[in-house]
C-alpha cells in the first residue's frame, strides 16, 4: 500500500534549525537552493536554551595556545589535536560573522577615564569551568536565543531557502539501499520526511544532505535538553551505515534547577565563574575535596562529585550559593536565571539555589572528518550530532557553539566543491534520479498510544539508572539485554503501524540508547565523562582510542 506522498528535490537538504543548521543554510544559499527541515517550530531546539555563550580567543590577555590547552585538558587525553587547532584558530573569524549577522553579544561596561580601545575590547567576557581566561562571549544569560533570533531573521528573508517546519526525518536514502544495481561507493541521495501536520510522507532528493539535528539528552529521564533532543541524526546516520563514535561520553551538566516546575532549566556555569560555590545541604563547600579548581572544575568532575555527595547523604540535591556575588551584579548579569528562579520560589540574591546534575550534551556522535563529512559520501554532520574529535572525553564549556559555526563553515566549503553550478531554476539545476516513494506496506493506524508512552518511559528510566554518571559492567549488560527485548517490540510497532512523530522518536531513542551502551562496554577504563567501577583507572593517554561503531 502506498501512503499519500509527495516528492521534492533540492541541491542541499539540511535537517535541523539550530546554530549549526542555520549558519550552514545561509552560506549554502549564497549559491545553491536549500531546504531546511525541522520537526517542530524552527526556533525550538538546544541552541535557544544555551545560556553561557560561545568560547573564542578575544582578549589581548588570551591566546590560541591557552584555549587549545584548556580544551585538551578538559577532553581528558582524547581530543584530536588537529581538530582542536582548527576550531580554536578559526573560531574568532566565525564569531565575527555572527556579529555581522546581527547577534548582539553583551558589551563591556564603558570606562569614562579610558580612551576608546580596540573594538575587540567592546564585549563582556565570562569565565567558565575549565577555562583559564575570560573568553566567553555572551548575550546576558540568553546567548543561544540571541543567536537563534539573529539567524532566523536572516533565513526568513532569503529567497533560496525553504523552511519545512513540523517535518521529521524518518530515514536517509542511500545508493546502497535504493539503487542496488549501482556499483558506486555508498552515497546519500536525500531523505524520507514525515509532514507531521498533514500526516504525509515526503521523499526529498538532494545532492548534499547535512545533519544538524542536535544531541540525545532525551534518552535520559532527567535532562536539561528540550523535547527535540531525541538523537534523530545519530540514529538516521547509523541506520544508513555511517560510523558513530564516543557515544559513551554523555555530559551531565552539574547544575540544573531542582524544582518540579522547571525540570529542564539549566543554571549556567558562568555563575560559578563569577564566584558562586557548591555546598552540600549541611552548608559545607565540598568541591575543594574533589579537585584543585573547586567549583570551577571541569563538568565531569563536578557532576560526579555532586553525585557522590548526594549518594553519601541521601539528599535529593545540593546547593549553589551565590552569596559572594553582589545582588545587583547577579540581577544584571543573569536576568533570565534570576527571573526563572523567582518564578519558582527561589530568590538567588538571598538564598542558595537547589541544583542536581542532568544529561546535557552528547560529546560523541556521527563520526566526521575535519570537513564535517561522514563516512557516507554527500552526507555531512555538524553541531552536537557530530563527533569531530574536538571534545574528546569531556566538552569544555561553551566550545559547542564554536564547534557548530566552525565546522558548518568547513562543511559548506567542502560540499561546494562537488555541487553542480547553480542555474536559475531549481528544477533545472538538480539532476536527480527518481527515488522510490515511501511504502507503508500493510501498516494500519495505531489504536492507542499507551505502548509508545510506556516504552519511552522504560528506556529513559533504564538509561538513567544503569547508564548514568557512574557505571558498571553489570549495569551496562543488564541495560543492553533489556534494550534488545524492547527493540523487537518497537520494531514490530514500526512495521505494523502508520508512522507518527512519537513512534519515529521512540525508534530513534532506542537506537541511540543501544549505541551508547555498546560504546560504554568497549571502553575498559574510566576517562572523562565515562566512569565505571569495574575499571576505575585511566589508561595512559598513549593508549587512548575512540570507541567507534
Amino acid at each position: 500500500m502506498k501512503q499519500n506522498s509527495q516528492n521534492s528535490k533540492t541541491q542541499v537538504l539540511i535537517l535541523g534549525t539550530g546554530i549549526a543548521g542555520l549558519s550552514a543554510a545561509l552560506k549554502f544559499a549564497e549559491k545553491y537552493q536549500v531546504i531546511v527541515a525541522c520537526k517542530s517550530d524552527p526556533a525550538e531546539g538546544a541552541t535557544r536554551y544555551a545560556q553561557g555563550g560561545i568560547a573564542s580567543v578575544w582578549s589581548k590577555e588570551d591566546s590560541f595556545e591557552q584555549h587549545i590547552s584548556d580544551t585538551m585538558i578538559a577532553g581528558a587525553g582524547l581530543c584530536h589535536p588537529k581538530i582542536v587547532d582548527i576550531c580554536v584558530k578559526e573560531g574568532p573569524a566565525r564569531v565575527k560573522e555572527l556579529i555581522e549577522l546581527g547577534v548582539e553579544f553583551t558589551k563591556a561596561e564603558a570606562h569614562p577615564t579610558q580612551p576608546p580601545g580596540d573594538p575587540v575590547d567592546a564585549f563582556d567576557l565570562h569565565q567558565e569551568g575549565g577555562h583559564g581566561q575570560r573568553r566567553i562571549l555572551h548575550a546576558d544569560d540568553l546567548t543561544g536565543w540571541a543567536i537563534e533570533k539573529a539567524l532566523l531573521a536572516q533565513i526568513k528573508k532569503h529567497p533560496r531557502i525553504q523552511v519545512l517546519d513540523d517535518h521529521i526525518a524518518v530515514d536517509l536514502i542511500t545508493e546502497g539501499k535504493s539503487l542496488k544495481r549501482w556499483k558506486k561507493p555508498e552515497r546519500c541521495l536525500g531523505a524520507y520526511l514525515l509532514d507531521i501536520g498533514r500526516n504525509q510522507m515526503k521523499t526529498i532528493s538532494a545532492q548534499i544532505t547535512l545533519l544538524a539535528t542536535g544531541g540525545a539528552g532525551k534518552v535520559y529521564l532527567y535532562t536539561s535538553n528540550p523535547d527535540t533532543s531525541t538523537g534523530d541524526g545519530i540514529a538516521l546516520a547509523h541506520r544508513a551505515g555511517a560510523r558513530v563514535a564516543n557515544l559513551e561520553f554523555m555530559q551531565f551538566h552539574p547544575t540544573c534547577l531542582y524544582h518540579p516546575g522547571a525540570r529542564t532549566f539549566l543554571i549556567s556555569e558562568a555563575l560559578r565563574g563569577e564566584g558562586a560555590v557548591l555546598k552540600n545541604l549541611a552548608g559545607l563547600e565540598f568541591m575543594k575535596h574533589h579537585h584543585p579548581m573547586g567549583s570551577l572544575a571541569p563538568r565531569d568532575i563536578v557532576a560526579r562529585a555532586i553525585d557522590i555527595e548526594m549518594k553519601k547523604s541521601g539528599d535529593k540535591h545540593v546547593w549553589l550559593d551565590c552569596s559572594k556575588i553582589p545582588a545587583q551584579e547577579l540581577r544584571r548579569k543573569f536576568p533570565h536565571i534570576d527571573a526563572t528562579c523567582l518564578k519558582n520560589g527561589v530568590n538567588i540574591t538571598q538564598e542558595p539555589i537547589p541544583v542536581v546534575p542532568a544529561a546535557h550534551y552528547t560529546c560523541g556522535g556521527v563520526l566526521v572528518d575535519e570537513n564535517a563529512q561522514t563516512t557516507i559520501d554527500a552526507l555531512y554532520a555538524v553541531g552536537e550530532v557530530a563527533c569531530t574529535g574536538l571534545h574528546g572525553a569531556n566538552r569544555l564549556a561553551s566550545n559547542s557553539l564554536l564547534e557548530a559555526v566552525v565546522f558548518s563553515h568547513r562543511a559548506v566549503q567542502h560540499a561546494s566543491l562537488t555541487l553542480n553550478h547553480p542555474l536559475p531554476s531549481i528544477t533545472e539545476s538538480v539532476p536527480h534520479l527518481p527515488l522510490p516513494e515511501w511504502d507503508t506496506g500493510h501498516a494500519v493506524e495505531i489504536e492507542e498510544q499507551i505502548d509508545i508512552a510506556a516504552n519511552w518511559h522504560e528506556i529513559r528510566t533504564l538509561m538513567w539508572n544503569y547508564v548514568g554518571i557512574v557505571r558498571s559492567n553489570r549495569r551496562l549488560e543488564r541495560a543492553l539485554r533489556r534494550l534488545t527485548l524492547l527493540k523487537a517490540e518497537i520494531n514490530s510497532h514500526y512495521w505494523e503501524f502508520i508512522l507518527s512523530k512519537d513512534l519515529i522518536e521512540l525508534r530513534n531513542i532506542l537506537t541511540v540508547s543501544e549505541l551508547i551502551v555498546q560504546c560504554a562496554l568497549l571502553r575498559k577504563e574510566s576517562r572523562g565523562l565515562h566512569y565505571t567501577v569495574d575499571y576505575p583507572e585511566r589508561l595512559p593517554d598513549s593508549e587512548a582510542q575512540d570507541s567507534v561503531l
